[in-house]
């Protein structure tokens, strides 16, 4: 349901007494500590706040929730004509999801100066209240899902919110900064030769995420004690060309031009700890792991960012590398079973095997792509992929001749051929796109050829400052704010350009904003000062401000949102 039919909303004032109630569905409830109250022109007296049942839930321990039906007496000390109460609320569907934090507002009739007791009468139905519960003690701040998760490893059971990011981690394995993993672990399976039992693929496997895992874990901790500085040093220009390079040279022992091995005096040490060489290949995959973590640096989602702040806040960095690394464990599970399967279904001899390695070469260096389009995104990024893919498609074609002639053969042919076609209409599009038109529209291509939606029109702000005006000319004319941090090596930040803000309904709701952008790539002193002032520790982060030009923290945005989601999370700003 959505969450308003969920938890039906109502109120009803008296004097200085309010009443406001929730009519929750069958198969929801809604959290007692979740309540929070706050009121613009109004002084807020006592609340009598009924007591929950107990309920032992799966994402927050133990905890007081109603069910069916609460009404909240709230008293009045003072309020304005037209004054406004806020309550904002959380709730779940049983055993199936939970809400963000929602705000209903209530406008107020004037009341005069009084003590703001809560009446005595008690209220028929509901459950015991708690006397003279003060308002200052139920305003909080509101909730966003990292700040859920940053609590849950405070105040719950420690083994359940580890199996909790656990599963989160497995829920983030299909994202665009771990896909680059499976061509290079895919890649050091293949290399192992023709002889690889299961047992020694799963042992690969799992010492590659292990190097995969604790390298994520420990630059987590490194970034939430130094900020997002030391993250975005990690993708300085000249680490990523080296990435790059690095790549390219171990796709060139695909292509069998070389044999990627110890030295034999090394093979020699590790023969006489053991029988086969598997120490050595498993420090190697381990270093490979290692590297990989890098490549997955930049990657921000919501369950990272709870750690982060977790770490940031508490200075507990054992129990945040837990989180840190179980988060990485499960991002790693799809690993292991391509990694471990791959030692069954790839073809153990033949002209097959050589083609798979040949292939998984270019596997390798669409890595070292993915690397550079970080420096160099738009035509330089597009052209590549053009030639890579020309180049595999070239390559499987040449193979495909020298095979016998039958019905599959002449398949394989008219695909690779349209593959072919594609590949060269990519670069040639992107070389007209860049050359064919003297001025580009502003709408339809950022600074340095960052895509953005034909029907957004994003205001470049560079600093505190810049962002201070732009707020300010955004309350006069009474408008809501999007800030979106950006920067070229985030890919998260891109798939938002790509795919969310360019989605109809997105775009409908995006026009009726002021939409603003601040590249941080550089993350110099301004940068940095920007995402400090705003508690900043990974991108991409959109920061949404009210119409009043306040930040509205219970709606920011941290990690990448489908379109579909993202449309609705609007809505709530918009309203």
């Amino acid at each position: 349901m959505p969450v308003n039919e969920a938890f039906a909303f109502d109120y009803e004032q008296q004097g200085n007494q309010l009443k406001i109630s929730f009519v929750i569905a069958d198969g929801y409830y809604l959290y007692r500590d979740k309540l929070q109250f706050s009121a613009d022109g109004a002084v807020i007296g006592d609340i009598a706040l009924p007591r929950g049942k107990n309920h032992n839930d799966e994402y927050f321990g133990d905890q007081e929730v109603y069910y069916t039906f609460v009404e909240i007496p709230v008293g009045l000390k003072q309020a304005d004509a037209d004054a406004l109460f806020q309550v904002t609320f959380m709730g779940c569907a049983e055993g199936t999801l939970c809400y963000p934090p929602t705000k209903n507002e209530v406008k107020l009739a004037g009341v005069e100066a009084n003590d703001g007791k809560v009446m005595a009468k008690k209220v028929i139905g509901a459950p015991e209240a708690t006397p003279s519960l003060a308002a200052t003690d139920t305003a909080k701040a509101p909730i966003t899902q990292q700040d859920n998760l940053s609590q849950m490893l405070q105040n719950d059971s420690l083994l359940w919110t580890l199996v909790i990011f656990f599963g989160l981690g497995i829920g983030l394995a299909l994202t665009p900064c771990v896909f680059p993993m499976y061509p290079i672990l895919s890649g050091i399976i293949v290399g192992q030769g023709q002889k690889l039992s299961t047992a020694k693929a799963f042992t690969l496997s799992m010492a590659y995420v292990q190097g995969m895992a604790i390298t994520y874990s420990l630059l987590g901790l490194v970034v939430a004690s130094a900020g997002l500085k030391f993250q975005a040093a990690l993708q300085h220009p000249a680490i990523l060309i080296f990435l790059a390079v690095m790549f390219v040279l171990l796709s060139l022992s695909m292509f069998g031009m070389y044999d990627l091995k110890l030295p034999s005096k090394w093979q020699e040490k590790m023969n006489d700890m053991s029988n086969n060489q598997k120490g050595g290949n498993l420090i190697g995959v381990f270093l490979m792991g290692v590297i990989s973590g890098l490549v997955a640096s930049p990657c921000t989602t919501a369950p990272l960012s709870g750690a982060l702040i977790y770490v940031a806040q508490s200075g507990d960095l054992i129990q945040g590398f837990l989180a840190l690394y179980v988060l990485s464990m499960g991002m790693g599970v799809p690993l292991l079973i391509i990694g471990t399967s791959g030692g069954k279904i790839l073809p153990r001899a033949g002209a097959w095997m050589d083609i798979i390695k040949t292939v998984f070469g270019f596997l390798l260096i669409s890595v070292s792509i993915v690397m550079v389009g970080r420096i160099w995104p738009g035509l330089v990024s597009d052209l590549m992929w053009s030639v890579w893919g020309i180049a595999l498609t070239g390559y499987l074609m040449h193979q495909n001749k020298l095979s016998e002639f039958s019905w599959k053969q002449t398949t394989r042919g008219v695909l690779l051929l349209l593959t072919l076609l594609a590949s060269f209409s990519y670069g040639f599009q992107a070389l007209m796109t860049a050359f064919g038109h003297d001025a580009p529209n502003e709408s339809q291509t950022n600074v340095e050829g960052k895509a953005t939606s034909e029907a957004n029109h994003f205001v470049r702000i560079k600093s505190l400052a810049d962002l201070d005006v732009e707020l300010d000319k955004a309350s006069i004319s009474g408008k809501t704010v999007m800030l979106d941090l950006y920067a070229d090596w985030c890919v998260a930040c891109k798939e938002f350009e790509a795919i969310t803000f360019k989605d109809k309904e997105v775009a409908k709701r995006l026009d009726q904003m002021v939409l603003l952008q601040a590249d941080v790539t550089a993350s110099d002193d301004i940068d940095i000062e920007l995402l400090e002032h705003y508690g900043v520790l990974g991108l991409p982060t959109l920061l949404m401000f009210n119409q009043d030009g306040e930040q509205r923290e219970d709606l920011r945005v941290t990690g990448f949102m489908g379109p579909k989601d993202f449309a609705a999370h609007l809505d709530l700003l918009l309203k």
